[in-house]
């Protein structure tokens, strides 16, 4: 993938026009907030999840749960399942929506409804993320903090995450629905859950600026768009936090880690079911092909391999959750080898045939599985039966 390609280049050339930062210690960066803003962000690893404003007011039995995964170009898989499921019938009112990089730019929208769904379509099939990649500026790029400029990538997130979605999405967060995205604090290396709908809600004046730079954030793919720094306080002092993709802690947030191990967290509400719905925006079954023998090849080679296994490991968990506390689990991702061209990341035609590809999914009822399974079963039964 050209994210190993970027990471591999900068690390040769790590310190190179890198600006100085103000340093603070790692207690302050435990302690740390946002000032001014309250409770609207935690880390994954711990077990403080229990506040009014991060737990769902459930409006009916069924409490519905949207997870969108990382997957950059790919998150076209998860709008055309999305569109599909407006068309259909059916797609509930999500009570939470979480997103990951590419899964953090769908899921505002996601969260507010089919009614954005044309939004999202035009975003990540028309052409228009053709705009993120500066060709002119990637040689540069390589002596600065990434190979592409932010600022075509908040140009767009700023264009399209505007007062009016602030507004809408602060409005559904006081009906008791909940809108997550995951970064990743680069300097304690830890997942960070930001409460989106408590951000909007905060009727701070820098509220929509706080938004756009979390959803930036999840979306930036370290050394491909440069990370964001986050003004942040603890104990009187003032910094700034790196944060960036939150793909690099985990491809999807479902269950918080932290929860997941502690077994003093009550198990989910009884007379409430909750539906949970991952779409991961990757293909996590084996992918033959013959590696070409040489280093860039083979980091990118590596780094699929590595996703992969990332993603179903948190897959597995979660779907283990799940089973011991009642919880219904249902999971899709891309089943079939599309072409893909690393150096060409946001290539047009493979948005359109990944959308296709979860739009027919979803119309002919065979998007998603109840189990983390994702071995192309009949040819690997096939292949056995000729042996």
């Amino acid at each position: 993938m050209i994210r190993l390609m970027a990471i591999f280049t900068l690390a040769l050339l790590a310190g190179c026009m890198a600006p100085d930062r103000v340093a603070y210690t790692p207690k302050a960066a435990a302690n740390a907030n946002i000032e001014g803003f309250g409770d609207i962000r935690i880390y994954a690893d711990t077990t403080r999840l229990d506040g009014p404003a991060w737990l769902t007011i459930p409006r009916h039995k069924d409490v519905d749960y949207l997870v969108l995964s990382g997957g950059g170009a790919a998150g076209a898989f998860s709008v055309g399942a999305l569109k599909a499921w407006s068309d259909r019938g059916g797609r509930p009112e999500f009570d939470i929506v979480s997103g990951v990089s590419t899964g953090a730019l769908i899921a505002p929208y996601a969260f507010l409804g089919r009614t954005y769904d044309d939004t999202l379509v035009d975003l990540y099939t028309s052409g228009v993320a053709k705009e993120l990649v500066d060709a002119d500026f990637l040689p540069k790029g390589l002596l600065g903090p990434s190979l592409l400029k932010e600022a075509p990538l908040r140009r767009m997130v700023e264009r399209h995450l505007t007062p009016d979605i602030l507004a809408k999405v602060a409005t559904e967060h006081r009906k008791g629905r909940r809108l997550f995205v995951l970064t990743t604090n680069l300097d304690s290396q830890r997942a960070v859950i930001w409460n989106m709908g408590a951000i909007a809600n905060s009727a701070r004046a820098d509220a929509l600026k706080l938004f756009q730079d979390v959803v930036i954030a999840s979306a930036s793919i370290p050394g491909i768009f440069p990370a964001v720094l986050i003004k942040a306080t603890a104990g009187g002092q003032a910094f700034e936090e790196m944060h960036s993709d939150g793909g690099s802690s985990s491809q999807v947030l479902t269950i918080p880690e932290g929860w997941m191990v502690n077994p003093q967290i009550k198990a989910w509400p009884k007379g409430l079911k909750l539906n949970m719905y991952v779409i991961v925006n990757n293909a996590l079954m084996p992918e033959f092909a013959t590696t070409t023998n040489n280093t860039f090849a083979v980091m990118a080679r590596a780094s699929s391999a590595l996703i992969k296994a990332q993603t179903r490991s948190a897959l597995v968990a979660t779907y283990v959750y799940a089973q011991k506390n009642g919880i219904r689990f249902r999971v899709a991702s891309i089943d079939a080898q599309i072409p893909y061209t690393m150096t060409d990341p946001f290539n047009t035609g493979y948005m359109r045939a990944v959308y296709n590809l979860g739009y027919a999914k979803m119309s002919s009822g065979s998007l998603w599985k109840d189990k983390p399974i994702f071995t192309d079963l009949a040819t690997a039964q096939s292949a056995h039966a000729t042996q």
